[in-house]
């Protein structure tokens, strides 16, 4: 973490010393000092850090004040620019306003300068440290590990080696299939990657596969090369030409310990040439140490076979480019195979005594299926007396930390680890941030993107949006294992996210022992005395004092049992937490924005979705470093002019559905005239178009990626589509009319070219659809509400040619009788959702069209008394749900003979549901 927090510091001094030379005034000198130093000592933080975990109590203290000169120099600063940038602002005020921010500003760059100087200082005590350091550890190739840890390392991975196959659980199927992969016949060279999060097992599957009889027969050379973080190619390759030669019993040539590193990989290709071998790289970390390797490996098209384990996936796709590679992605174990290896493990059978069930279960949830923390775990629960549930229960309750004192759980805690400290220092905050979610909180992954950037922790670049690199950091953490999606829009775009238990725990853990975040919940009310990031769970009843926010970056909150009232959020904005940058106050019982709120200069993303608050005053206007307001589902009608200072807004969110003026409709929010100036907004949701003024002026807003447009009036119709003509960024757009039985004119020759558009939702009449929807080649999801379309052909006809759709939901959207999927339509079709067309009665499917739907829904389709005809021709069909349907037809179904030919049509199907809404949900019963 220190290395994360003094990168994200010498990135701000260097702008800081590049663009405020004037204010900096006779500081440059000692903020240059600063800068300079923690720059050197910046390449062996990431070394020192390694070793942090490794009880080095002087190491540790070393860090420790490295990241508190790092965090009160990031104080300091943001200081500095609060009170001399906005007080530039405020010094337009007249002769008397400039006198007296003159006097104030001298002052505070009197304070400002002893704080400065009081930094240099001990940053100076620190950089002597760290030259001592240098000199007592030194480094390596790629950095110093004590053989304390690599031996630890080591022994976790030996460990995985031998253990015998009976102890082992859900083994045999992957097994299979790799051995298969493995003894096919292709004379090519082979590699199959074994990819996943550290822990699922990779190593020990892989050696079972590699020591089985088969394999063994099938190869006349064979190794088995750890790879590992500190990769050096030198010592790899020595290691494989000692394997090779002690495999034939012959001694290696005394030459090879002098060779270069070019003459060992000619050494090894040579002695490979005529032999058809079999090697293993297991834990191969960088896409570098594969290319390095595989340079070695000979194809002479005699059948061998590389056999890689990666925790990254990046690592395992570049390894396997050729047509014939495979790539075996890790699960983890069934609900099944999880309490099978838990009951071996702890209580030695497949029975666990009855008073323990329950709390065992609520343990093994937490393991989500990763063998190494069901074995940890177990073998900590192995030692408790299983009469004593209590003790069983101080486990669950501690879970992640020490609670049983044994320390049995630093195994997984290692493992874990060494993919936290392989990361680059910008991905350790964004992954330590996620800290301040509960367990098992599904992640918005837009949301986090969006506080990531606003928090600072997503580095800029030329030409490429702030956006687009912090979802780079996602995908990153996600190719390395560490964060799990957990669902994904249809158009392929990450929803939620997450993280595995075990992980979150050693992170919360980590982030809490480096006043990172701070969780504050009914039961923990005390917080450090200075807090940068606070998550509070639940309402505190007692608080502290609200003392130590004067570093406080972040607020969020999560899941109240109680009311967060607005006198709650004053009191707490009075401990002046002047350098806050984000505060999400998503569902809080806010009537009103406190006035304190508008003192935060600082402040870049204000979430107030779900609240109750009606007005958004003038005052916005002073938050000119915002970036993202959130607004979705408050009573907010109208936004305030001042709303256009803000310039640097990147995403606006306003209105949402509810009982506007009809069940139809769609509240949005009315903005002024000139919303073209926000020439930075991104994402615009929920804007009224209440003139044609606010249609033409979003065409200025060539940034969006996402728009959503309500209350749209036919006669807006042509001028919104010379918009669009302009929005060559678009993603997502959302169109809805004014009423219900207005007409969405959005059929003229304008035809906007929306080239990346994914997603599209028509709500309103279309007398048909229009042509240029029908060309967007890149559109995997289509929704059309109350389209009241009449002929077949402007619905399946014009619609069935879209290259990639891939999820289709027509609401209220056909009045025919007859829908027809024709013959080779809907090539990529995988959801469909027909939803109250309430004059339909037939639905047929001919043959070769929607060959890969794996779901369709109907609901409210009252007339439909029959089976859609040809549903037989959906064979990779998964699920069909009747929602809501004529009686008839559901009795029908409910009713089917196994023998009758309805039956037989749809006996393909795993999953056939009928249901009704009752209560707030569908109930139902499956086939």
């Amino acid at each position: 973490m220190a290395e994360s927090v003094v990168g994200f510091l010498i990135k701000q001094l260097s702008t800081l010393l590049s663009q405020e030379i004037t204010l900096l005034g006779g500081l440059k000198s000692d903020v240059q000092f600063i800068n300079d130093e923690l720059g050197s000592m910046k390449a062996f933080l990431r070394e020192a850090e390694a070793k942090e975990d490794n009880n080095d109590s002087q190491l540790q203290e070393w860090l420790k004040q490295v990241r508190e000169v790092a965090y009160d120099t990031e104080d300091v600063l943001d200081d500095f620019t609060f009170r001399f940038a906005r007080g530039y602002m405020d010094g337009f005020c007249g002769k008397v306003g400039k006198i007296y921010n003159s006097m104030k500003n001298l002052k505070a760059r009197h304070q400002i300068s002893l704080e400065i100087k009081d930094i240099k200082a001990r940053v100076g005590e620190i950089s002597a440290r760290h030259q001592r350091y240098q000199s007592l550890y030194g480094t390596q190739e790629r950095g110093f590990i004590s053989s304390r840890q690599v031996n630890a390392d080591f022994d976790i991975r030996a460990q995985s080696l031998f253990i015998e196959e009976a102890q082992l659980v859900g083994i045999d199927k992957p097994k299979a299939e790799l051995i298969s992969k493995i003894l096919d016949d292709h004379s090519q060279l082979k590699v199959v990657s074994v990819v996943g999060m550290g822990g699922l097992g990779k190593t020990t599957l892989v050696k079972k596969v590699y020591d089985d009889a088969a394999v063994k027969k099938q190869f006349q050379s064979h190794a088995w090369i750890t790879v590992s973080q500190n990769f050096q190619f030198s010592v790899i390759i020595k290691n494989l030409i000692q394997q090779l030669y002690n495999e034939i019993r012959q001694p290696v040539p005394p030459q090879v310990e002098s060779m270069d590193v070019l003459t060992l990989s000619e050494f090894v290709k040579d002695f490979l040439q005529e032999r058809r071998y079999i090697i293993v790289l297991d834990d191969v970390w960088s896409i570098d140490a594969w290319e390095a390797i595989k340079c070695v490996l000979p194809d002479c098209n005699i059948t061998s076979r590389v056999v890689l384990t990666t925790r990254i996936a990046d690592v395992a796709s570049a390894s396997c480019l050729g047509s014939l590679d495979f790539i075996y992605k890790m699960k983890p174990l069934t609900d099944k195979e999880s309490w099978t290896l838990f009951c071996n493990r702890t209580f030695q059978s497949n029975d666990c005594p009855p008073n323990l069930e329950e709390v065992a279960k609520k343990l093994l949830k937490k393991c989500e299926g990763l063998p190494l923390a069901i074995v940890a775990i177990g073998g900590v629960l192995a030692l408790k007396d299983m009469e004593k549930t209590d003790e069983w229960e101080m486990i669950l309750h501690g879970f992640g930390g020490e609670a049983d004192g044994s320390g049995k759980l630093d195994r997984i805690k290692r493992v874990l680890l060494l993919s936290y400290n392989d990361l680059p220092y910008y991905l350790k905050s964004c992954l330590l941030y996620l800290s301040i979610y509960p367990e098992d909180y599904p992640i918005d992954v837009d949301d986090i993107l969006l506080k990531w950037i606003a928090l600072g922790f997503v580095e800029e670049k030329e030409r490429i949006t702030s956006t687009d690199i912090a979802m780079r950091y996602m995908k990153e953490l996600i190719n390395r294992s560490l964060i799990q999606v957990k669902s994904s829009f249809a158009d392929g775009r990450l929803e939620t996210c997450g993280l595995h238990d075990f992980l979150r725990e050693i992170i919360v853990s980590k982030s809490k022992e480096q006043d990172f975040t701070t969780v504050a919940t009914r039961y923990y009310t005390r917080w450090p005395t200075k807090v940068r990031h606070l998550a509070i769970h639940n309402f505190i009843d007692n608080p502290q004092e609200f003392s130590g926010l004067k570093c406080l970056r972040s607020v969020a909150i999560f899941g109240y049992e109680d009311p967060f009232t607005t006198t709650f959020l004053s009191e707490f904005l009075s401990g002046d937490p002047k350098l806050l940058k984000v505060l999400d106050l998503h569902g809080a019982e806010l009537d009103n924005i406190p006035k304190q709120v508008f003192k935060l200069f600082h402040l870049r993303y204000l979430n107030l979705s779900g609240t109750g608050v009606k007005i958004i005053p003038k005052s916005i206007g002073k938050l000119q470093n915002l970036e993202v307001i959130d607004l979705i589902g408050t009573n907010v009608t109208e936004l305030p002019a001042d709303i256009l200072n803000l310039r640097k807004l990147r995403c606006l969110c306003l209105g949402g559905v509810g009982d506007y003026s009809n069940e139809y409709a769609v509240w949005g929010c009315k903005s002024p005239d000139g919303i073209g100036k926000l020439v930075c907004l991104e994402d615009l949701f929920g804007i009224e178009a209440d003139s044609d003024k606010i249609v033409r002026e979003i065409g200025k807003l060539t940034q969006l990626r996402q728009l959503a447009i309500t209350k749209l009036r036919r006669e807006d119709g042509k001028e919104l589509l010379s918009s669009l003509l302009r929005l060559t960024n678009l993603q997502k757009l959302v169109i809805s009319c004014i009423k219900e039985d207005e007409i969405l004119d959005l059929q003229h020759s304008v035809s906007p070219k929306l080239g990346f558009l994914t997603s599209l939702l028509l709500k309103g009449r279309l007398e048909r659809v229009p042509q240029w929807v029908t060309s967007l080649q890149s559109l995997r999801i289509l929704q059309l509400d109350n389209s009241r379309l009449r002929e077949d052909e402007n619905v399946t006809g014009s619609l069935g040619h879209l290259p990639n759709l891939v999820s289709l939901t027509l609401y209220r959207a056909y009045e025919g009788e007859t829908l027809c999927f024709e013959v080779g339509g809907f090539q990529k079709l995988q959801h469909l959702e027909l939803v109250q067309l309430t004059r339909l009665k037939w639905v047929r499917v001919e043959e070769e069209s929607m060959a890969t739907l794996r779901n369709l829904q109907l609901m409210g389709c009252k007339q439909m008394q029959e089976l859609p005809s040809g549903i037989q021709n959906l064979t990779g069909l998964q699920f069909l749900g009747f929602f809501d349907m004529s009686d008839e037809l559901m009795q029908k179904v409910q009713n089917l003979d196994q023998q009758s030919e309805d039956y037989q049509t749809i006996s393909h199907i795993p999953q056939v549901f009928t249901g009704h809404w009752i209560d707030g949900h569908w109930e139902g019963t499956f086939l």
